[in-house]
């Protein structure tokens, strides 16, 4: 559930009025004081090398899991479940794998398949990562970013607080519809994290291909 859910994508929980969408029929012209809000998110998280906190998962069927996660840019991200889940989920900068401590047995997607990979470039540019809908509130942005998959189309809704500037929610929704709500808490920026936690050693897990 945790492999199938995480990779799948998701959709928001926070109450966010929709304000306006490039998803329509005819879609409009993104305003001045909207490039310039979505360049500023980008730049200014371009610069947060690292970040460690903790996260918040909840499917379509309301179920909910916890877990800390470490990320450094470019490319590389970790989310380790809580007990009694044995499961993470790692980034090398390679490709995303799925893997099972308890059962020895790792998943592998390609990094290019994965639309979170935006969020960890080296240089982060929302205006030209395949944005697709964009809505706002007083105190929140969402961006969403789709790209088409040999599965199908995958979608992935970034959601930043408009005053800090930085990721506090995202959802992601894969081709059958099925959303995942992974919301960031106790969040710390620009700290060390070990090189040994973005190391995966393949030989210590059975591989299995990745599932339809």
């Amino acid at each position: 559930m945790l492999r199938r859910s995480l990779l799948a994508l998701m959709a928001t929980s926070l109450v966010l009025p929709a304000t306006l969408s490039l998803a329509q029929e005819e879609p409009r012209r993104l305003t001045e004081e909207e490039i310039a809000l979505i360049n500023a998110i980008s730049a200014h998280n371009s610069q947060i090398r690292t970040m460690a906190g903790r996260f918040n998962q909840i499917d379509t069927q309301g179920y909910r899991a916890e877990g800390t996660f470490y990320l450094a840019r470019p490319g590389k991200i970790r989310f380790r479940y809580d007990p009694p889940s044995r499961q993470e989920i790692m980034s090398i900068g390679q490709g995303f794998y799925v893997i099972d401590r308890k059962e020895k047995t790792q998943y592998a997607y390609p990094q290019d398949k994965i639309p979170l990979r935006q969020f960890l470039d080296e240089k982060i540019d929302l205006l030209r990562a395949g944005l697709v809908a964009i809505s706002q509130s007083d105190a929140y942005l969402e961006l969403t970013l789709q790209d088409e998959t040999p599965a199908g189309t995958v979608r992935i809704a970034l959601v930043f607080d408009k005053e800090s500037q930085e990721l506090v929610q995202w959802v992601l929704t894969s081709p059958d519809g099925s959303e995942l709500t992974f919301s960031l808490y106790d969040v710390e920026k620009d700290v060390a994290i070990p090189a040994s936690y973005f190391y995966l050693n393949i030989n210590d897990y059975n591989k299995i291909d990745a599932p339809e």
